[in-house]
């Protein structure tokens, strides 16, 4: 490829990542009916119909944030070692994309609350169902090598702990005590305490309120049925 097409190729790819983090960002904080392509656009700094080319459209644009989603929760980091060793990787990878992912989840949690995203949403999933299943096996794996007495249920309950952490940290930012829930999840699967902290959420916009995780965890009312 000659110098100057791959310097084109190397352009458009990234004015394309730049118009989906653009548009993460602002869906985050508009959701995506408040969002226009004009603001997206001169949050990313590039001319509108560079959306239609890459995208084709406001509606490819939302598919191909959840897309996004999906490949980050399911890139997290997998390792060769001991079952210990991999669960332990599974845990921190899920943690720290996490961590560097709050405007996508904002965004993307947002999106699951609205009618006209579930079928964007849906189709995404299906998408990705074969990475998602794959991801299932390979945990019921380790905890089956761990020797546990379920390892499904072992896999749906660490699956919902973690989506729970994205969920509140989605909502709390960089107040959310991210590093507190993953040493309790070492301690949780007697796992050795981390060596080192994974790098924290990203400060919230100046201005953007900055709500208290600990706080309203401690005034939220308990779910029906769940223990007070």
């Amino acid at each position: 490829m000659a110098r100057s097409d791959e310097h084109n190729r190397l352009a458009r790819e990234r004015a394309r990542e730049r118009i989906l983090q653009a548009a993460i960002e602002v869906f985050a904080e508009r959701g995506v009916a408040g969002a226009s392509i004009a603001g997206i656009t001169e949050r990313a700094g590039v001319a509108q119909g560079l959306v239609n080319y890459h995208f084709g459209g406001k509606e490819q644009l939302v598919a191909a944030v959840i897309d996004r989603w999906f490949e980050t929760v399911l890139g997290f980091a997998r390792v060769e070692g001991t079952p210990d060793e991999m669960l332990a990787a599974v845990i921190d990878g899920a943690l720290t994309a996490t961590a560097y992912a709050i405007p996508l989840q904002r965004a993307v949690l947002a999106m699951q609350q609205q009618p006209a995203t579930h079928r964007l949403f849906a189709e995404s999933e299906a998408r990705h169902e074969a990475g998602a299943t794959a991801a299932e096996d390979a945990v019921r794996d380790l905890f089956r090598a761990r020797g546990a007495a379920d390892p499904a249920l072992e896999e749906i309950m660490l699956r919902s702990t973690i989506e729970g952490v994205f969920v509140k940290s989605a909502v709390f930012g960089d107040t959310y005590p991210l590093e507190d829930a993953r040493r309790w999840l070492h301690r949780r699967y007697g796992l050795p305490e981390p060596r080192a902290a994974i790098a924290p959420p990203a400060p919230l916009r100046d201005g953007e309120p900055r709500p208290r995780a600990t706080a309203a965890l401690r005034s939220e009312s308990p779910v029906a049925g769940s223990p007070a």
